[in-house]
């Protein structure tokens, strides 16, 4: 059995995880722990202060009772604000707060288009401009190119929460760029499981979202490495995007 840990600020999309759990298997487990969101604002003020150190620590001791071998932090604009190098010592501390391999979404993303052999990448957020752009500048600080941008304006998480398969969709059709090799939908608070076939099959691309990428970080972490369709081009077990 393996188990993974996250820590989820809020309740939004954390419905994305149990569904992904049973898509992965039988000895896999996924704890999912809830930290205290704060402020729910897309506002770059509000989400470094909801990802910062005494937030993260709360959770921490619950995942460890749980048994979880590794953590990720499951908010990718609440790492990415902090920059290149403060998301890198906003992982360094996790790690040393829950004694274990810790990762967070934002670096999720990275890793999952290095694991695709993508390079070129267009961006549907439903953040204002403001806190998209600082997604795009992480991504480019990991060498990535980003091709296209599209930022839908959603205030809150919750909003965010509020939409359904067609919302999700229409997000990442406006994303879509010839140039790109996948799309990236970076928000943990959108319920995205469910629809992975589909995007790729519209967008005929690999798509990466936030709770699907968050999970496959988790298992990176833990060294696993898991087959499984249902869950998109980076569940498979060769990559299919060569560059």
């Amino acid at each position: 059995m393996t188990a993974l840990g996250f820590l989820y600020p809020g309740h939004f999309a954390e419905d994305d995880y149990p569904r992904i759990e049973q898509l992965l298997g039988s000895d896999i487990r996924v704890d999912l722990v809830h930290t205290d969101l704060g402020e729910d604002a897309h506002r770059v003020a509000a989400l470094r202060e909801m990802g910062s150190a005494e937030r993260l620590r709360e959770g921490m001791e619950r995942l460890r009772l749980a048994g979880a071998e590794t953590v990720v932090w499951a908010c990718t604009s609440g790492g990415f604000v902090h920059g290149w190098q403060g998301a890198q010592d906003q992982v360094r501390t996790l790690a040393r707060l829950a004694g274990m391999p810790a990762s967070s979404t934002s670096f999720g993303f990275v890793h999952a288009a290095r694991e695709l052999g993508v390079r070129r990448v267009a961006v549907g957020a439903t953040y204002p401009e403001e806190v998209t752009a600082l997604f795009a500048e992480f991504l480019r600080a990991a060498g990535l190119e980003v091709t296209a941008v599209h930022s839908s304006g959603v205030a809150t998480a919750a909003e965010a929460a509020r939409w359904g398969e067609e919302d999700v969709l229409r997000l990442a059709r406006a994303a879509d760029d010839p140039g790109a090799d996948a799309v990236l939908l970076p928000d943990t608070a959108l319920h995205t499981a469910a629809c992975l076939g589909l995007l790729e099959k519209s967008l005929s691309k690999p798509v990466l979202t936030a709770n699907q990428v968050t999970v496959w970080e988790g298992l990176r972490l833990a060294d696993r490495r898991v087959n499984a369709p249902e869950l998109g081009t980076l569940f498979t077990r060769e990559p299919l995007v060569q560059v």
